[in-house]
């Protein structure tokens, strides 16, 4: 049963013909409903799965694109033909339709009725070679979409169709996200620069640049009994030592002003991601940290250093990741452990890791900061438990956006007493040499999106509704193979094999 209220719907469409008669059009339309109820009610999140009439004709079919397009509520399509829908009669559609779809190739009756078979029966039941040819007019209009076959009850065919709707949920807020960019890029840095105009084209979100005194006043106006009351949640959230809440209690104090004057910021604005960085604090009186923390944790997006494209991607794989166990944060790869018995990664950044990560109860340190001049900032440390994750990055390289996904796996940490920040300790698939290797080849970031929540699957289908490159890099990979894939890619994105 759905615990989260549903915000948005996915239109179950059926295609048909008036060839089979009246009866059999009425049975289509019943077996559509049952399968669109069953899985509106087992797939267990925030998303109706609406049940629209059978199309038999191309007009038909033209108007329910149209209707999607045009419907702020739909966020895509789930396609099956249950009985032979001649393709010709979606070509007018499709090409209109902006929104993303699943074929579901599945069939209503699972088992064949051996003993009473008949051709009225095979009539009805032709998803077999009706579903092939929707597929075909699909390919043959080069639609990009996702196909889940197998029978519709299944756990296999329900995953497969959960996953599809968390990138389509990613990229519904995609098209509607804002970013607040408070100053502007690290200076001289390469990678996280990027081209808004395009990435607002490309994916839908809009990234606005905001001085940091705008911060700053938005932080004056944050009242003290706000700020007490924001201490409050902080002591029934996490560990905190005494001395913290003693003679530290003034950087605990500034932290929970910045925490209501950036939430007070971001809310107004209706923005559901954001970036700082170091070199422009101006007004400010620490970094802020453990309220970028707290934010994360609760769904905004963000990234160091002026990187927007980063702060997107937290965003959209924490919408990806809605329900689901494990976590996402923002990410640097920060230091290597080169031993020889077991090569790893140790990520970090200098205060902003979510604690949707942490394993255990995260603790409230204050400690110097060795980068960007202010007063010492508070922070959440902890560490994460060991597990199956992968890390993202999203590149602008000039001609079009790449998405980089590496699959790791999360280790347990030794004792770091003196390290006073969040940290992750990683192998990366397939190991670090060629991981690291393949990735700085691909032009990987050193910035990404951390998640032990989402799969590799998500962010394929989510690349594939964006129109953008997918590289993934884990166990299969070698390095002559991934460099071929490179230079495939660059072939076809750079139009030569379209």
């Amino acid at each position: 049963m759905k615990t989260q209220e549903k915000t948005c719907e996915i239109w179950f469409v059926t295609g048909s013909q008036h060839l089979y008669g009246d009866e059999v059009l009425k049975q289509v339309a019943a077996d559509a409903g049952e399968i669109a109820g069953y899985l509106d009610k087992h797939i267990r999140l925030p998303v109706t799965i609406v049940k629209k009439s059978v199309l038999t004709t191309p007009e038909s079919i033209t108007r329910l694109c149209l209707e999607a397009n045009s419907n702020y509520d739909c966020i895509g399509l789930i396609t099956w033909m249950h009985t032979f829908s001649p393709a010709k009669m979606w070509i007018a559609g499709l090409k209109l339709l902006s929104k993303p779809f699943l074929h579901l190739h599945t069939q209503y009756n699972r088992d064949i009725p051996w003993g009473s078979l008949d051709m009225d029966y095979m009539n009805l039941h032709q998803s077999a070679h009706g579903g092939r040819e929707f597929g075909f007019i699909a390919s043959r209009m080069r639609i990009a979409r996702k196909v889940v076959v197998g029978y519709w009850k299944d756990a296999a065919t329900l995953a497969g169709i959960d996953t599809w709707l968390r990138a389509a949920m990613a990229w519904d807020d995609s098209q509607k996200l804002k970013i607040a960019r408070f100053g502007d890029n690290m200076r001289e840095v390469a990678v996280t620069e990027g081209d808004k105009v395009e990435a607002q084209m490309r994916f839908g979100y809009s990234v606005s640049g905001f001085g940091v005194g705008e911060l700053a006043h938005a932080i004056g106006e944050a009242d003290d009994t706000g700020a007490k009351r924001r201490i409050d949640e902080y002591r029934d959230a996490y560990k905190i030592e005494k001395s913290v809440l003693d003679e530290k209690y003034e950087s605990l104090y500034q932290a929970a002003r910045i925490e209501n004057g950036l939430r007070s910021f971001l809310e107004q604005g209706g923005f559901k991601a954001f970036t700082t960085t170091f070199e422009d604090l101006h007004g400010l009186r620490q970094l802020p940290g453990l309220a970028v923390q707290r934010l994360m944790a609760d769904g905004y997006g963000f990234g160091a250093e002026g990187d927007w494209k980063t702060a997107a991607l937290v965003r959209s794989m924490k919408v990806m990741a809605r329900g689901l166990p494990g976590g996402t944060s923002f990410m640097e790869d920060y230091t290597y452990h080169l031993h020889p018995d077991g090569k790893k990664v140790l990520g970090a950044h200098m205060l902003e890791v979510c604690p949707s990560i942490a394993s255990g109860v995260p603790r409230v340190e204050v400690h110097p900061l060795s980068i960007g001049g202010k007063e010492d900032p508070s922070r959440l440390v902890f560490d994460v438990a060991p597990g199956r994750g992968l890390n993202a990055t999203l590149i602008d390289l000039g001609n079009r956006f790449r998405l980089l996904v590496n699959a790791i796996e999360v280790e347990q940490s030794p004792e770091l007493p003196k390290l006073p920040v969040a940290r992750v300790l990683w192998t990366p698939l397939p190991g670090l040499e060629i991981a690291a290797g393949a990735w700085i080849l691909a032009g990987g970031a050193h910035h990404t999106a951390f998640s032990k929540a989402v799969r590799p699957e998500h962010l394929e289908d989510f690349a594939e509704m964006a129109g953008i490159e997918v590289l993934e890099i884990d166990e299969q990979t070698s390095i002559s193979g991934f460099k071929k894939e490179l230079r495939w890619n660059e072939a076809y994105y750079s139009g030569f094999l379209r």
